[in-house]
């Protein structure tokens, strides 16, 4: 009996990310197994799969239907998050990624870096069958991710860090893949340039909504919730939100800031005073106030049951830090 694959518009959102989850799978596969197995170690953990839901609904809203271009699009920006994670965690020395050991502590430095090259080099393989328009939108993106990257790192432990300056790093390193996803999406769509420029406007909200939300959930989140420590940013000196802001409200927190090695005391001491500085409903406003702009962007879309779901995704964002 053969069996119906229904179009993208008509797949219910959980079936069209498990394909999204095979296609990863295949994609994943090497002659050398411990590439795989690295690969399939972090991938197969999970993760919020916000960016290939983000890519598959705004397709789906601009009129896509062809079902294999949005999920090897959607796959190849996973695989590109995936292989910046893992660097990631080489850079800051991790040992903990989506509730378990990360690559890094599990396999080490030299196997996770070159699994990371592996899986940057999957997603543009997979890119190679589009027009070289995309192609240059993904490169783009993957420019961006590197150049915030290093802009972070010169920021780590830095107290002159600048709100502009945060923004700068999330719109590069977070909002980027957002960004260029949603414009191929639209672009893939059909979509009229006006729409295909909304919708990477749209992209690029969305992503700074999840970042601030990200960075607030690791000052005032549950390691009991979320299935990962908490304060992991202030431990390594990356410059969320919450800590560039409250780094102007209390010099105690700058101190224990500028370590490069604070103690899980310190950890906790300085937590608490973020929280109790008040910047954290500041917080909250700048990341309500992306959100209704990705919702603004979305206007220019006729109303569909899309777009009404990529609406509740980002209210869902947002009412994570309630």
């Amino acid at each position: 009996m053969t069996k119906v694959v229904l179009p993208a518009a008509e797949l219910p959102i959980a079936d069209a990310l498990q394909l999204v989850e095979a296609r990863l799978g295949s994609l994943l596969q090497s002659r050398e197994s411990l590439l795989t197995d690295i690969s399939t170690y972090l991938i197969g953990a999970g993760g919020k799969r916000v960016r290939p839901a983000v890519t598959i609904f705004i397709y789906r809203a601009c009129g896509g239907s062809e079902l294999r271009d949005i999920v090897d699009v959607a796959a190849a920006l996973e695989l590109i998050h995936s292989a910046t994670l893992l660097h990631d965690d080489i850079i800051d020395g991790s040992e903990i990624r989506r509730g378990q050991d990360s690559a890094f502590r599990k396999y080490g430095l030299a196997n996770t870096l070159v699994t990371g090259d592996f899986v940057f080099s999957r997603a543009f393989q997979l890119c190679a069958r589009f027009e070289e328009k995309l192609i240059n939108w993904a490169a783009e993106a993957c420019i961006s991710l590197t150049e915030g990257e290093v802009m972070q790192g010169r920021f780590r432990h830095n107290p002159a860090v600048t709100l502009d300056d945060y923004l700068e790093i999330i719109s590069r390193k977070t909002a980027s893949i957002f960004q260029q996803g949603a414009r191929t999406a639209a672009h893939l769509a059909g979509a009229a340039d006006g729409t295909v420029e909304a919708m990477a406007a749209c992209g690029y909200n969305v992503g700074m909504t999840f970042q601030i939300i990200d960075d607030l959930l690791d000052v005032a989140g549950s390691e009991a919730h979320f299935g990962k420590p908490i304060g992991i940013d202030l431990r390594d000196g990356n410059p969320s939100l919450p800590v560039v802001l409250a780094l102007r409200r209390d010099p105690e927190i700058g101190r224990i800031f500028v370590k490069s090695e604070p103690t899980p005391g310190e950890i906790n001491a300085a937590l608490i005073r973020i929280r109790e500085s008040g910047v954290l409903s500041e917080v909250r406003e700048l990341a309500a106030q992306y959100g209704v702009r990705a919702c603004e962007n979305l206007h220019a879309l006729p109303a569909s049951a899309d777009r009404d779901h990529l609406l509740q995704l980002v209210d869902q964002l947002i009412a994570r830090a309630a």
